[in-house]
């Protein structure tokens, strides 16, 4: 196993949000940062700091050799205070802004040996802080950071056939009663997230478990992150790596690798992205690079990018189920060929007078759903991250879809949702495929949506 695949994840969330497009201090959208993995300091008032612990729970097996070490990694805030001769200003008219820019740093415990985690251990953790500062033609440039403290504890629970559940607690330990929201950042962990590797020894997923530790997986809980398998996926449900991300990730995750970098923002596509900064003023790239060396760097990156890399960013298509097409209507029938000008093209459906979404119905569980079906949404193909607000909802069926490639997809709009009449109106549904529904022949009083 090699942690090099793991850290360009686990580095993509640690800066996720960290400076967003334009890239500049003066838009609204990068006056509050650090959104995610922030664990504040404890004496913070409400409203001042962020909460200050995350807590683990994941399945681990070991050999009596074996051993744990967990890498705790984060941002550090570091404050640069630009100076024009001795007196603090935000901008020194010479390229230099005031602005808090932030540091990596990652923190090792262990090797654990796995043997003494059913006693359970703690470790107190301190990251030492720093004052530098540059001379510059206006004045200078310091740059200061805070010391930071925490408390880790680990243990493991035994549960069958040489399983645990291992059990990790992280809290900012500051001492600092922090008047307001920027002192309380000073002293916080920023995207704070875990990498544990283990040494002759193995991790059971959470989202598909090993045969006969669904519960045990089920009875793990979480605050604050979520644990996923980490590097290669040779064994199913298993790995020697978990990353501990305070972003919802599934298994495996990896970096595309037609990225050319990290824009600070996994949620955007690249190549908007990157094309949105190329089209930058060049007063606009000016001030980004005064706000921040990555900014600086990001923009370097786009104007130097070339043709053959832009292209590698546009059109790449990746099925994770590839081999596994949808259950429905067999559609081999439908032409796939160019017709003459002037008549309607294959895929519009009109041409097909077999499909008819509004009249078609697909058999679940034996039922026949079609329109009008009360329904229960049981989402199983991680096709969006929302679809864990859905599961458990009702629902009703607006239509059967099927697809040129033989897909079929039932439109619902949910029960609970007090604007799915405007969503039917204008067909805006959500779809699922049919082993994500349960035919309902009674439905309750909606439950409220989170």
């Amino acid at each position: 196993m090699t942690l090099d695949a793991v850290r360009a994840v686990a580095d993509a969330v640690l800066w996720e949000g960290y400076l967003l497009y334009p890239y500049r201090s003066t838009a609204s959208k990068n006056r509050i940062r650090w959104q995610f993995g922030v664990l504040g300091p404890p004496e913070a008032a409400a409203g001042v700091g962020e909460e200050p612990a995350m807590h683990v729970e994941t399945l681990f097996r070991s050999a009596t050799d074996g051993t744990l070490t967990i890498r705790l990694r984060h941002l550090h805030l570091v404050r640069r205070q630009v100076f024009a001769g001795n007196e603090p200003v935000d901008d020194d008219g010479a390229g230099h802004l005031s602005f808090d820019e932030a540091v990596a740093r990652e923190t090792t415990v262990g090797p654990l040996p796995a043997a003494v985690l059913d006693r359970g251990l703690s470790r107190t953790i301190v990251v030492n802080g720093d004052v530098a500062g540059e001379t510059t033609p206006a004045g200078r440039v310091e740059r200061r950071s805070r010391n930071l403290h925490a408390h880790l504890s680990v243990r493991a629970d035994r549960l069958t056939e040489g399983w645990h559940r291992l059990i990790i607690d992280l809290a900012n330990t500051a001492a600092d009663e922090p008047v307001d929201r920027d002192a309380a950042t000073a002293v916080s962990f920023l995207g704070a997230h875990l990498i544990l590797v283990a040494e002759r020894g193995e991790f059971g997923s959470l989202l598909e478990p090993p045969a006969g530790l669904d519960t045990a997986a089920a009875g793990c809980r979480q605050h604050r992150c979520w644990p996923v398998l980490a590097g290669t996926a040779d064994r199913p449900g298993r790995s020697d790596v978990v990353l501990c991300s305070p972003i919802i990730l599934y298994d495996h995750p990896a970096v595309a690798p037609e990225s050319q970098g990290d824009l600070f923002d996994a949620t955007e596509i690249d190549e908007i992205l990157s094309l949105r900064v190329m089209t930058m003023t060049d007063e606009e790239k000016r001030a980004a690079r005064a706000t921040d060396p990555a900014a600086a760097a990001i923009v370097d990156r786009c104007d130097a990018m070339t043709e053959q890399d832009l292209a590698r960013l546009h059109g790449a298509l990746r099925d994770p189920r590839a081999g596994a097409p949808l259950p429905g209507p067999d559609l081999s029938a439908v032409p796939t060929y160019a017709t003459p000008t002037g008549e309607r093209p294959w895929w519009d459906p009109g041409v097909d007078a077999s499909v008819h979404p509004e009249r078609d119905s697909v058999a679940i569980d034996g039922v026949e759903v079609g329109k009008g079906a009360l329904v229960r949404i049981r989402p199983n193909r991680r096709a969006d991250a929302q679809d864990l607000f859905y599961a458990g909802q009702d629902a009703r069926v607006t239509g059967v879809f099927a697809d040129v490639d033989g897909g079929c997809h039932v439109a619902v709009v949910l029960l609970a949702d007090p604007a799915a009449e405007l969503h039917e109106w204008y067909g805006r549904y959500l779809y699922f495929a049919p082993d994500e529904i349960e035919p309902r022949s009674v439905v309750t009083t909606p439950k409220e949506m989170p």
